[in-house]
C-alpha cells in the first residue's frame, strides 16, 4: 500500500517522547510518521538497548540509551517533553516504568500520555517481600483509578490502550450492540460515558460472561531451541503477567469459587484472584479456527475494567449484576513451549529472551476478540482475525500480534489527540466507534460468530468430573481442574 493513501489524523505540536523500542515501539513508530503530522526533529526514543538504533539514526529521531527508573524520570523526561513549545506527547511502551507517575508528571507538564499497560517500577512483579493480593493488576488499577478521582479532567492520559487490554473493550461494545440487534431486543445504543446504559443493555442481552479468546497460530521457520523463551511479542512482559496471580472479573450469574480464590477488600470488589500464576492455570475456551481450545487465565487489566464497567448497581452501590470476565490465551506454539520449560524449572525463566519478528515467522494468524457467553444466543464471538502475510502487507517491523498492539497505540493517539482534556481514561470510555474506525484498516477481517459449544462440551467423559449441568456457562465448568 501506498504511504499517500493514508490519513493523517492531526499534528502533534510538541515533542514526541516514545519510551521502549522494543518489538511493539519498533512498530508503532511507523505508524505514528504515516498518521500524525510532527516535528520528527523534536521526537526521541529512549531504551536500555540499542539494538534497533540504525532504524532511528537513519530517520534523524534522536536516541537515550537510558532505563526511566522511578529515581531519574523526571529529570530525564521533563526537558525532552517541553522542548520548543507546543503539546508534547509521551508514548510509554515500556516494561518496568511506573504508569502512574508518568501520567502524573505528563499531565502537570500538559503533555498527553498514552501506555499499554499499569505497569509498576522495576521489582514490583517479584517481590517476595510483597502478598498475592498487592501483586495483582486489581491492586494497580486501583492506584490508576484514585488519581483519576483526585485530579479529575486535565490533559488526557489514555491508559491501558494495546490490544488487550484496549482493543478489546471497544469489541465488547460492538459485539454487544450486534448480539443485541440479533436477540431483536429493543434499545437504544447508549452515550460513550453512559456505564450505566452500557451496563444495563448487557444485562437485557443476557450476557453471563465475556471471555478474552485469543489463538496464536504463527509459526517459525526453525525449531525452537532449549533454554530460550520465544513469543510473538514481549517476552518480559509475559513472563512478568504470567507470574502473577490469575485474575478475573467475578460475575453474579457464579455459583462456585475455587477453593483458592480470593476477593478484594478495598475498591470497587469487580474481581477476584487465584493463589497460582495465570500462565499455569488453563480455562476452556472456544475460537473459530480451532473451534474448542484450552487457555491461560493470564492476568490482564481489562479482566477488571469490562467486568467494573458493566456492572449493574442499585441504592447503596448494590451489585444487582456483573459479566464474569477473564482472559483465555493460547499463544503461539513456541510460547507455549517456553512456558511448559519455564514452569518445569521452578519458575526460572530462560537466560535468552526473544521476540520472534516477521523475518522468523513462515506463516499464521493471530485470532483475538471476545467471546460473550450464557445468552439466548449461547455464544458470539467477535474479533481480529490478523494473518502474518497481511500484516507484512500493512506496515514493516511488526508480526500480526505486534500489529494488533501498534494500531490500538494509533487509535488511542488519535482519540486523545482529539479530545486532549479528558483527563485519565481507560480504554471503555473511549469512544469506541472512533477507535475502531482507525484501527480497522491494520486488523484484517473482523467478524462475528456464534457457536453451540459450551464449556460442558468436548470432554473425555472417562473420570468422573464436578460439574454444574444446570448451567453450562459456570466457572465451575470453565475452569481446568
Amino acid at each position: 500500500m501506498v504511504t499517500e493513501n493514508w490519513p493523517v489524523y492531526g499534528e502533534i505540536t510538541g515533542p514526541v517522547v516514545m519510551i521502549g523500542f522494543g518489538s511493539i515501539g519498533r512498530g508503532t513508530l511507523p505508524l505514528i510518521e504515516r498518521h500524525f503530522k510532527f516535528d520528527k526533529s523534536r521526537m526521541t526514543v529512549i531504551d536500555p538497548r540499542d539494538t534497533d538504533r540504525k532504524l532511528l539514526d537513519e530517520r534523524g529521531i534522536a536516541f537515550v540509551q537510558d532505563a526511566v527508573t522511578e529515581k531519574n524520570y523526571k529529570k530525564l523526561l521533563t526537558p525532552l517533553l517541553t522542548n520548543g513549545g507546543g503539546q508534547g506527547f509521551c508514548v510509554n511502551l515500556s516494561v518496568d516504568t511506573g504508569s502512574v507517575d508518568l501520567m502524573r508528571l505528563c499531565r502537570k507538564l500538559g503533555v498527553l500520555y498514552i501506555d499499554t499497560v499499569v505497569e509498576p517500577w522495576l521489582g514490583f512483579y517479584f517481590d517476595a517481600k510483597a502478598d498475592n493480593a498487592s501483586r495483582t493488576n486489581y491492586a494497580l488499577r486501583e492506584a490508576l483509578i484514585k488519581e483519576k478521582h483526585d485530579k479529575p479532567g486535565g490533559a488526557t492520559a489514555v491508559s491501558t490502550c494495546g490490544a488487550n487490554p484496549g482493543m478489546v473493550s471497544w469489541f465488547v461494545k460492538q459485539a454487544l450492540v450486534n448480539l443485541a440487534t440479533d436477540l431483536g431486543l429493543e434499545f437504544s445504543e447508549p452515550a460513550q460515558e453512559d456505564r450505566e446504559g452500557w451496563a444495563k443493555l448487557m444485562k437485557k442481552a443476557g450476557v453471563k460472561g465475556i471471555h478474552i479468546a485469543e489463538r496464536d497460530t504463527q509459526r517459525t521457520k526453525k525449531p525452537k531451541p532449549l533454554n530460550v523463551f520465544w513469543n510473538t511479542w514481549s517476552v518480559e512482559g509475559f513472563i512478568s503477567e504470567g507470574l502473577q496471580p490469575a485474575e478475573l472479573g467475578w460475575g453474579t450469574h457464579e455459583k462456585w469459587m475455587p477453593k483458592n480464590a480470593m476477593k478484594h477488600k478495598h475498591g470497587s470488589k469487580a474481581a477476584i484472584y487465584l493463589e497460582q500464576p495465570g500462565a499455569n492455570t488453563r480455562v476452556r475456551s472456544w475460537c473459530p479456527t480451532p473451534g474448542p481450545q484450552y487457555g491461560f487465565l493470564v492476568t490482564h487489566n481489562e479482566a477488571i475494567s469490562i467486568a467494573d464497567f458493566f456492572t449493574v448497581r442499585g441504592k447503596k452501590g448494590k451489585v444487582h449484576y456483573r459479566p464474569t470476565c477473564h482472559y483465555a490465551y493460547h499463544p503461539c506454539n513456541d510460547a507455549v513451549l517456553s512456558l511448559h520449560e519455564m514452569f518445569g524449572a521452578a519458575g526460572k525463566a530462560q537466560p535468552v529472551h526473544h521476540v520472534l519478528d516477521e523475518n522468523e515467522l513462515v506463516d499464521g494468524v493471530d485470532e483475538l476478540g471476545v467471546l460473550l457467553y450464557g445468552h439466548d444466543k449461547n455464544a458470539y464471538w467477535y474479533g481480529s482475525q490478523l494473518s502474518l502475510a497481511e500484516a507484512r502487507k500493512l506496515a514493516p517491523y511488526q508480526n500480526a500480534t505486534g500489529m494488533q498492539v501498534t494500531s490500538a497505540v494509533l487509535s488511542g493517539m488519535v482519540w486523545a489527540l482529539e479530545n486532549p482534556e479528558a483527563g485519565i481514561v481507560e480504554a471503555d470510555e473511549m469512544d469506541y466507534r472512533r477507535c475502531l474506525a482507525v484501527q480497522s484498516p491494520y486488523l484484517g477481517p473482523v467478524k462475528g460468530y456464534y457457536t453451540d459449544w459450551t464449556p460442558l462440551d468436548n470432554r473425555p467423559g472417562l473420570f468422573p468430573e464436578d460439574l454444574d449441568r444446570d448451567d453450562p456457562w459456570q466457572f465451575r465448568n470453565i475452569l481446568v481442574r
